[in-house]
């Protein structure tokens, strides 16, 4: 069965082995660990994850590759090596569901990481829904349009809303760029394996930051990206306080928020409290 790719979902099915092998490697898969695979498509990265000793939880929205993955898959999923899940993996339910079928995959303490070539349009809310929402994967590498990877590290020194939400989380690290023609059809854009390591909500409880509160803070700070920080959080903080704040942490007063590394949010953060 061939599959042909459907342009409103976005699909661009990877074709080298190359950069198989690079994700594959970045993933740094231990045997029998569990792994979320998003999109398996035609299954060119599910064998390459099973071959590399991962139990494979995969959620498919296209029914034509559920077709394919069932057919191509058999013996792998009759020996539990790999579970297929249709849906779309940002419904509330289906991301319910897949983690009560955690129990037969995952290791005593349910760790497991993301592997996956995602449609481009829905990389944030990816991002979002796996970050901040408990239960968190220990690693996510993801295929990218390679300028969202460049924004998430900051490779121009200058930080965003995407960049930081990243960084709060884990340490996000651009491992390869990946050309237009390894994908079948090729997207109009470079890509990127994207990965970000070390996830965890330790600095939240280091500093006892409420996650809500830190990104309310965050947006609002980068609501008008021209505008001096201090000037954009006195919609929601009153001036006197943060000028004691910026005194405090030693920040000038004329600082824009793409100029603050994450850490500096999570200082100002809990400088300012909960809600006034």
């Amino acid at each position: 069965m061939k599959l042909l790719a459907k342009k409103s979902l976005g699909q661009h099915f990877l074709n080298s082995k190359h950069v198989l092998e690079q994700i594959i490697s970045a993933a740094e898969i231990k045997e029998g660990e569990t792994v979320l695979e998003i999109g398996p498509g035609t299954g060119i990265l599910t064998e390459a994850l099973l071959a590399a000793g991962a139990k494979v939880l995969a959620v498919e929205k296209d029914s034509r590759s559920v077709v394919l993955i069932k057919e191509k898959f058999v013996n792998e999923i009759a020996s539990r090596q790999l579970k297929l899940v249709e849906g779309d993996i940002l419904d509330q339910e289906i991301f319910n569901f897949q983690f009560s079928i955690f129990n037969e995959f995952s290791n005593s303490n349910k760790e497991y990481s993301i592997v996956a070539n995602i449609p481009y349009y829905i990389t944030g809310a990816i991002l979002e829904k796996f970050l901040e929402n408990e239960p968190r994967p220990k690693r996510m590498v993801l295929l990218v349009q390679k300028e969202v990877a460049d924004r998430i590290v900051a490779r121009d020194q200058k930080e965003s809303i995407l960049s930081i939400s990243v960084k709060a989380f884990g340490t996000p690290k651009l491992i390869a760029k990946v050309p237009k023609g390894a994908f079948s059809p090729p997207p109009t854009v470079d890509s990127a394996i994207l990965a970000i390591s070390d996830i965890a909500v330790k600095p939240f409880i280091e500093n006892k930051i409420d996650i809500k509160r830190f990104f309310e803070i965050v947006k609002t700070g980068f609501a008008h990206k021209r505008k001096f920080l201090i000037r954009n959080l006195e919609n929601v903080v009153e001036t006197a306080e943060l000028k004691k704040i910026w005194l405090k942490l030693g920040l000038n007063e004329k600082v824009r928020a793409e100029d603050l590394a994450t850490q500096t949010w999570f200082k100002i953060t809990a400088e300012v409290g909960p809600r006034l």
